[in-house]
């Protein structure tokens, strides 16, 4: 049937099903953004709290109002440049921060080798090796908490940074999937140019494979900075001589939520909640396109 044998009621009718189609889309567009924005509403309110509190001249927790009656920046000055037997965050700091570049190295290094040995290289037990490696990433790491924390002990390296470092970069290999998925999209051309070429796998990796994954390096640089940045359980369960300039971050702050410390110390502790946020989240916002980059590309299996 051509245009001009439609008559006009079908027109009529066509365009009116047309027309409430569209509606229905943008009525539908609208109820998913409000929904999105109420969730974000609601992510957004403790951080806006924390934010607040830090602000607050009530040094204590306050549950009768949600904004405080008057504002200053001491809870920001003390923290940072008054420290006393309870909250010492400079030196919380500096721990955490001496922990986390070094598990930054280590442990980019090992997701990098793991995932380039399971994704370029060929050897017997290849697949059997990968299927352990997924079925053991299946258990959380606090159920092997008691033998991790006997074996440090046996070495007398529990109250030290070294047996710290070692917990967390000892089985960073086993998250080299993502670094693997983004290994594979890389041209097997190249590597094979490469050894035609006599270059040694070593080669490859540092010369051909690393300067085109910078955005899956980004990711896993940053993944690696932020897990003794803000893990709890195992730096408490392995710094646990109870000096106070020993702990972490996470440990330091909360140690103030304690009932006898809470009521002098909660707006501390919220400014250096925020404080330690600002490190990770100026690493992000400058590594944000690399970030994303790597999440994506890197779950692409071709």
């Amino acid at each position: 049937m051509t245009q001009a044998t439609v008559s006009p009621a079908r027109r009529t009718e066509t365009a009116a099903q047309l027309r409430r189609g569209r509606i229905l889309r943008e009525v539908r567009s609208i109820l998913r953004h409000l929904l999105l924005a109420l969730l974000a509403g609601i992510w957004l309110v403790p951080i806006l709290r924390l934010l607040v509190t830090s602000f607050s001249t009530d040094r204590g927790i306050n549950v009768r109002r949600f904004f405080p009656a008057s504002y200053t920046i001491s809870n920001y000055v003390n923290i940072l440049f008054h420290p006393d037997s309870v909250a010492q965050f400079p030196r919380w700091f500096t721990n955490t921060l001496v922990v986390a570049c070094f598990n930054c190295v280590i442990s980019t290094c090992f997701v990098l080798m793991v995932a380039y040995t399971l994704s370029c290289c060929r050897f017997k037990g290849r697949k059997l090796l990968q299927n352990l490696s997924v079925i053991v990433n299946l258990f959380p790491g606090v159920l092997a908490m008691i033998a991790v924390y006997f074996v440090l002990k046996y070495l007398n390296l529990t109250n030290s940074y070294a047996g710290l470092i070692m917990v967390y970069a000892g089985s960073s290999g086993l998250g080299y999937l993502i670094c693997k998925g983004f290994f594979d999209t890389i041209p097997v051309s190249l590597r094979e140019a490469a050894k035609l070429d006599g270059a040694s796998d070593a080669r490859v990796f540092f010369q051909v494979v690393l300067p085109m994954s910078r955005p899956i390096l980004v990711y896993t640089i940053i993944s690696s900075f932020m897990v003794p940045w803000t893990d709890f359980v195992m730096a408490k369960m392995i710094l646990n001589s109870g000096l106070s300039a020993d702990w972490t971050v996470a440990i330091g702050l909360y140690n103030m939520l304690q009932k006898t410390l809470i009521n002098n110390y909660f707006a501390l502790f919220c400014a250096g909640g925020v404080l330690v946020s600002i490190p990770i989240s100026i690493l992000f916002v400058i590594m944000q396109k690399f970030y994303v980059e790597g999440i994506t590309t890197g779950a692409d299996k071709g």
